[in-house]
C-alpha cells in the first residue's frame, strides 16, 4: 500500500496541471459563428478570409435571390437575384464579427454598385447579409467606419439573410486547386488560373488605390 500512497501527490499534481490546461483552453475557445458577405468573385473572398487567424472555413456560394439550388450559369446569367457570396465560419474567441466586417470593407471596392473590378452585373455586387440585430448593428458600424476612413459614399447594402446555397464543388478552394483547367493562357492548374484572373481583373490594384496601407489582403 505504501507505493500507492506515495503516488497520490504525483497524481494530484498531474490532475491540477490538466485542469489548468483545460481551463485555459476553454477560456480561449469561443463559439463558432458565421457571417455571409458578397464581394465580387467568391474565389477571391474565400482566398482572402481563409488566411485570417480565427477563421475556420470560408465556403463559396449563392444567396440573396429567389431561385432554389441555383447553378453558377444561372446566377451569372442574371435573373435569379442571387449574389456570389461567401459564408465565413469563425471562432469568436479568436476574432469577432466587428473585425471581420472591417476586413471585408477593406478587401473590396464598396463605392461600386455595378459589380466588382472586371466582373460586372448584380451577381458580382457587394453586400452583407445579416441574420439578427447584433449582426446588423456590427455591419452598420463597420460600414460607417469604412465610409469615414475612405471619405466617400459606400454603396454596399446590408440585407436580411436568405437561404445560402453552396456553390459547385469545383469552385471551393479554387485558389489552391491543382486540377488543370483550360484558359486563354492554355491548360494550367486552378491555382495558377486564379492568380492570373485576380491580377488581370485588377482587384488588388484597385483596392490598393482605394485603401492604401489599410488594404489587408493585397498581394495574397
Amino acid at each position: 500500500m505504501r507505493p500507492l500512497r506515495r503516488s497520490h501527490p504525483v497524481l494530484l499534481a498531474l490532475s491540477i496541471v490538466a485542469g489548468m490546461f483545460l481551463h485555459a483552453t476553454k477560456a480561449h475557445a469561443g463559439e463558432t459563428r458565421d457571417i455571409v458577405v458578397a464581394g465580387g468573385c467568391f474565389w477571391c473572398v474565400e482566398a482572402d478570409f481563409e488566411k485570417v487567424r480565427g477563421v475556420k472555413e470560408a465556403v463559396s456560394g449563392y444567396t440573396g435571390g429567389t431561385t432554389q439550388n441555383p447553378t453558377y450559369k444561372q446566377v451569372t446569367r442574371g435573373g435569379t437575384g442571387h449574389y456570389e457570396a461567401v459564408k465565413i465560419t469563425y471562432d469568436s474567441g479568436v476574432i469577432d464579427r466587428d473585425r471581420l466586417y472591417n476586413l471585408f470593407f477593406r478587401s473590396i471596392d464598396p463605392t461600386d454598385a455595378g459589380g466588382q473590378f472586371c466582373d460586372r452585373g448584380q451577381s458580382y455586387a457587394t453586400a452583407i447579409f445579416v441574420s439578427n440585430a447584433a449582426e446588423r448593428a456590427a455591419a452598420e458600424k463597420a460600414k460607417a467606419q469604412a465610409q469615414a476612413a475612405l471619405g466617400r459614399q459606400i454603396v454596399t447594402p446590408i440585407l436580411d439573410a436568405k437561404a445560402f446555397y453552396d456553390a459547385e464543388d469545383y469552385h471551393q478552394d479554387y485558389y489552391k486547386g491543382t486540377n488543370r483547367v483550360l484558359t486563354r493562357f492554355g491548360a494550367v492548374q486552378q491555382k495558377d488560373a486564379y492568380k492570373r484572373y485576380r491580377k488581370g481583373c485588377g482587384r488588388d490594384e484597385r483596392i490598393k488605390q482605394l485603401w492604401g496601407n489599410d488594404a489587408p489582403f493585397v498581394g495574397n
